[in-house]
């Protein structure tokens, strides 16, 4: 068995206002095995579109390597638009060395989530890094709220809320940023509408899409 564990603190500033929330990054970050165009941050996989959709949402040019001058540039970008990035698991094993969700086997351990939350008083928005499915994000955050007696409403299909510190914490999921997801998008009926209209109509366009709605003020 393989351990894998969060390379990267969670980065919340006292004015963040938005949480992006995954899982882990892949394996390779743990042992710092970096291919070319990674970076040594949180979703700093080559084969990751985070900051690609953050460069065309937010109109901004990134670099794309392991220095620690392209970490800043993540850092500062974040700190701008209020938004952290908190991963929920802090590690797992796995038997095979790969970066699915399915495949992490207990003992899961998961940060203290709620307790990042009292801490940081301006937190309102936690974003979902994929969908609802075994040992995703969401997955898990239900289950430490189940765990704490703590009610998760529903608002819509990929919208959620609970009250906890006396505040009322929104959550959205959102389609994974990994090309993983493309798959996915493809039989996305929405998707489907816009590229009968235009064919070159991506799924990257489709994301832009999405998180502009969620993450652009």
């Amino acid at each position: 068995m393989f351990k894998h564990f969060h390379p990267y603190e969670p980065f919340i500033k006292q004015d963040t206002k938005t949480l992006i929330m995954g899982t882990l990054p892949p394996p390779r970050f743990c042992e710092k095995d970096f291919k070319l165009d990674d970076v040594d941050f949180c979703y700093g996989s080559k084969d990751n579109l985070l900051w690609k959709l953050f460069e065309k949402l937010f109109d901004t040019k990134l670099s794309y390597n392991t220095s620690q001058a392209a970490v800043i540039q993540r850092k500062e970008l974040l700190i701008q638009h209020k938004i952290g990035i908190c991963d929920i698991v802090e590690s797992c094993y796995r038997e095979k060395i790969d970066a699915s969700d399915i495949g992490m086997c207990e003992p899961i351990v998961f940060r203290d989530i709620l307790g990042l939350i009292e801490k940081f008083k301006t937190l309102e928005t936690i974003i979902f890094m994929g969908g609802l499915c075994k040992n995703s994000p969401e997955y898990f955050l239900k289950k430490i709220l189940k765990a704490n007696s703590i009610s998760y409403q529903h608002i819509s299909k990929k919208e959620h809320y609970f009250y906890f510190d006396n505040r009322k914490i929104k959550t959205i999921n959102v389609t994974s940023p990994s090309n993983a997801a493309n798959r996915a998008i493809g039989a996305n009926q929405l998707y489907k509408k816009n590229k009968l209209k235009n064919k070159s109509y991506s799924t990257f366009d489709f994301r832009i899409e999405e998180y502009r709605k969620v993450l652009v003020n």
